[in-house]
C-alpha cells in the first residue's frame, strides 16, 4: 500500500475501533457505583465532593488515602464529581472515553514504529475487546488504570518522536507524560524497561554493548522517577495496611502464587471464562506442584523465545513486556489478599497481543490461502471476544450482580460472601445477608473480618446477644481489632438500654 492508502486505512481502522469499542461498552453509562471501593474513591469521599478548591487539590497531592499516592487520579474524580455529581453513568463513560483513546493511541504508536497497519490494528483490537479488560473499564474506581495507561501510551508516542530526532526538547514530553502516568498509578514504574525493549524492536537502536550503555544513560531520569514512585508507593501501602505480613504470606507461598498467576493470566487470555472481580489468595495452601509446573513452563517458553528472537525480535519484546510489567503486581510483595486481578492485565497483555499479531502472519507465511485464513480467523476471534466482553460487562451493572457472579465462578470465596453480605444488609435484605455472612465464617472460621461482619449483620437484625458473641469471638482471635471492639461497645450499650427499658416496663 502507498502512503495515501495507508492514511485512509488508518482513519478507517481508528473509526472502526472506536465504534465497536463504544458499542460494546456503552452500556456502562446506565450502571451504578459498585459498593467495592467506589464509596471511598467517589461517592462517600468528601474530599472528592469538595470540587476544584485549593483544599481539595492539596489533599489530592498529599494524601495516602486508599494506600496509594496517585494525585492525578484523585483530580480526575474531583472533576467528574463536579461535572456529574452522584450520577454514576457519567463517571463510567469517562472511563470508556479513556479506554477508546488508549486503543487508538496503541494502534497509531504500533503502526508508526513498525509500519505494519494490520498487525497493529489486530493488536489494538485485542486490547480493546478482550474480556479481561472489562474490570478496568466498567469499574469507576479503576480510573487509575485507564488514566495511567493513557499516559503510558502517550509516553511511548513521545518517545518515538524523540527517537526520530533526539534532542532535549523532544525528550521533555517523554519525561512529562511518564510523570503524569506515575501520578495516576505507580504500576508504570516498569515503563523505562519497556522503552528499552522498544529500542531492541521495532526501533532497532540496540545493536551493541555501547548502544545499550547509551540507551541506559538516556533513561536515567525515568529510572530515578520510577524508583522515587516505588518508594512513595511502598510507604503509602504499608501505612494503609495493604502489604500483608510475612506470617500471612511467606516467601515460598508468594513465589508459588506468582508463578501460577503468570500462567493463569495466559490461560484466561486464551480462554476468558470464569472471570471474577476477586480471586482469593491461597496463602499457605498454594499448590507447590502446580507452581513447579508453572515455573517450568515459564522457563521453557523463555528459552524458546530467546532461541528464535534473533530472527523474530518481537517474540522477546512481547514476552519480556508481559513478564516485566506484571512484576509490580504479581505478588512478590503481597498487596491485599487477592491472588491475581483482571485489572492487572490491562497493559501487560499488550506484550502477548504483539506476539499474536506479528507471529500468526509469519506462522502462516507459506500457506496458499494465507490472507483468507488470517482475515477470517481474525474476524472470528474478534467477534467472539466482542460477544464475551459485552456479556462480561453486564455483570458490573450493580454490586449484587457482580458478587453473585463471582460466587458462581469461584469456590469457597469467603471474601465475596462478606462483600455480598454487606451490600444485602444496606439494601435491607437482612435474612440473605446473614446467610452469606455465616457462610464466610463457615469457610474461614478464624477470619476476624468475616466474624466481625457476621456480628454487624446480626446486630442490625436485632439479635444483639448473638452479635456480642461474634464480636467477642473476633477479639479473642485478634485483641487489637479496633472495629470489633467498637462494634462490641455499641452492642453492649444497646443491650444495656434494652435491659433498662425492660426493667422500667415491668
Amino acid at each position: 500500500m502507498d502512503k495515501n492508502s495507508d492514511k485512509y486505512w488508518s482513519l478507517f481502522i481508528c473509526l472502526a475501533l472506536a465504534v465497536i469499542t463504544l458499542a460494546v461498552f456503552y452500556q456502562v453509562g446506565s450502571f451504578g457505583f459498585i459498593d467495592l471501593d467506589d464509596p471511598d474513591y467517589v461517592w462517600h469521599n468528601p474530599n472528592i465532593q469538595e470540587g476544584f478548591t485549593l483544599k481539595a487539590i492539596n489533599w489530592a497531592f498529599t494524601t495516602g488515602h486508599e494506600a496509594n499516592w496517585h494525585p492525578l487520579t484523585w483530580l480526575s474524580h474531583i472533576l467528574d464529581w463536579q461535572l456529574f455529581g452522584n450520577s454514576a453513568g457519567g463517571h463510567h463513560l469517562v472511563n470508556l472515553v479513556f479506554h477508546i483513546a488508549n486503543t487508538l493511541i496503541l494502534f497509531l504508536v504500533l503502526q508508526r514504529m513498525t509500519g505494519a497497519v494490520w498487525q497493529s490494528a489486530f493488536a489494538a483490537a485485542l486490547f480493546a475487546l478482550h474480556p479481561l479488560h472489562v474490570e478496568s473499564v466498567a469499574w469507576v474506581s479503576e480510573r487509575k488504570d485507564v488514566l495511567s495507561t493513557f499516559f503510558w501510551l502517550l509516553t511511548m508516542w513521545a518517545y518515538v518522536f524523540y527517537v526520530n530526532r533526539p534532542g532535549i526538547v523532544r525528550y521533555l514530553p517523554v519525561v512529562l507524560f511518564f510523570a503524569l502516568g506515575l501520578m495516576s498509578k505507580p504500576m508504570l514504574v516498569t515503563l523505562p524497561f519497556v522503552l528499552l525493549l522498544l529500542d531492541y524492536w521495532p526501533l532497532n537502536r540496540l545493536n551493541s554493548k555501547r548502544s545499550l550503555f547509551n540507551l541506559l544513560v538516556e533513561k536515567i531520569p525515568l529510572f530515578v522517577m520510577a524508583i522515587a514512585s516505588s518508594v512513595v508507593t511502598f510507604i503509602a501501602q504499608k501505612k494503609g495496611g495493604t502489604i500483608r505480613i510475612i506470617e500471612d504470606y511467606d516467601f515460598a507461598a508468594r513465589m508459588a502464587n506468582a508463578f501460577i498467576s503468570y500462567i493463569q493470566y495466559i490461560i484466561k487470555m486464551i480462554w476468558p471464562a470464569g472471570l471474577s472481580y476477586f480471586y482469593l489468595h491461597p496463602g499457605r495452601n498454594v499448590s507447590f506442584f502446580y507452581a513447579g509446573i508453572s515455573a517450568a513452563l515459564l522457563l521453557a517458553v523463555t528459552i524458546l523465545v530467546f532461541r528464535f528472537a534473533k530472527n523474530h525480535r518481537y517474540l522477546a519484546v512481547g514476552w519480556l513486556w508481559y513478564l516485566g510489567t506484571l512484576v509490580p503486581v504479581i505478588g512478590f510483595v503481597q498487596v491485599g489478599i487477592q491472588a491475581m486481578a483482571d485489572r492487572y492485565s490491562y497493559i501487560t497483555l499488550t506484550g502477548l497481543f504483539i506476539i499474536i499479531a506479528w507471529g500468526l502472519p509469519e506462522l502462516l507465511a507459506n500457506w496458499r490461502y494465507r490472507k483468507i485464513v488470517l482475515c477470517g480467523s481474525s474476524l472470528l476471534v474478534l467477534f467472539i471476544l466482542t460477544a464475551l466482553t459485552y456479556f462480561q460487562t453486564q455483570y458490573w451493572k450493580d454490586s449484587v450482580t457482580l458478587y453473585q457472579n463471582a460466587l458462581k465462578v469461584t469456590s469457597d470465596n469467603w471474601k465475596v460472601h462478606i462483600d455480598l453480605a454487606q451490600t444485602l444488609l444496606v439494601q435491607g435484605r437482612t435474612a440473605e445477608s446473614i446467610q452469606h455472612a455465616a457462610e464466610s465464617v463457615r469457610i474461614k472460621p478464624d477470619c476476624v473480618d468475616a466474624i466481625n461482619v457476621l456480628g454487624v449483620v446480626l446486630y442490625y437484625a436485632g439479635r444483639t446477644d448473638e452479635a456480642i458473641t461474634q464480636f467477642n469471638r473476633a477479639l479473642q482471635i485478634n485483641p487489637q481489632c479496633a472495629s470489633a471492639r467498637k462494634n462490641l461497645n455499641i452492642a453492649l450499650v444497646k443491650k444495656q438500654k434494652t435491659q433498662i427499658i425492660q426493667d422500667v416496663n415491668k
